[in-house]
């Protein structure tokens, strides 16, 4: 068990025999001894091993690191799944609120047409001899003149957008 532990553990964590023995401070060939089961490490050795593997004794005496690393690896799978999980729900909550404030902008483009119709450009009938009046004509006939020509543009968009973000089944 030791000897598989050990060599187990030492390759999880990515260490070579020979990085491990400098951080022991023993010879690489003491790791290899351990490792074949020729020879066993001492009590403060093996609280050291455990310190530098950052695992508990009793993982390297006697506990089976393949059971664990399944287990592991099982943790992770779920814990993987249930990220993935949240991401697709944040994906498809983003995915909704941008389909119905493209909609909202159309039905608002929309709106705003249809109260430019009813208006009847009153703008005409201001006393343009007021500057007040003048200043507010122009404004208001600016953002009519504006407002034709790019919506129709910005509806077009907006239906395309809101068109590629429905939920598809």
């Amino acid at each position: 068990m030791l000897k598989e532990n050990i060599k187990a553990i030492r390759k999880s964590k990515g260490l070579s025999q020979e990085e491990l023995s400098i951080k022991l401070n023993v010879v690489r060939q003491t790791i290899s001894k351990w490792e074949q089961g020729l020879s066993v490490p001492d009590s403060e050795m093996l609280i050291s091993i455990s310190e530098v593997l950052e695992t508990p004794v009793s993982t390297l005496l006697g506990e089976n690191i393949s059971e664990s690393k399944v287990d592991d690896l099982k943790a992770i799978s779920e814990k993987l799944e249930i990220i993935n999980l949240q991401l697709s729900q944040r994906k498809n909550s983003r995915r909704k609120i941008i389909h119905w404030l493209l909609i909202s902008l159309c039905a608002i483009i929309i709106i705003t047409f249809i109260a430019l119709i009813s208006f009847n450009s009153f703008y005409l009938n201001l006393d343009y001899s007021n500057p007040e009046e003048a200043v507010l004509g122009v404004i208001f006939h600016i953002f009519v003149w504006l407002f034709i020509r790019i919506a129709p543009i910005i509806l077009i968009g907006l239906i395309i957008g809101s068109f590629f973000t429905r939920k598809r089944i």
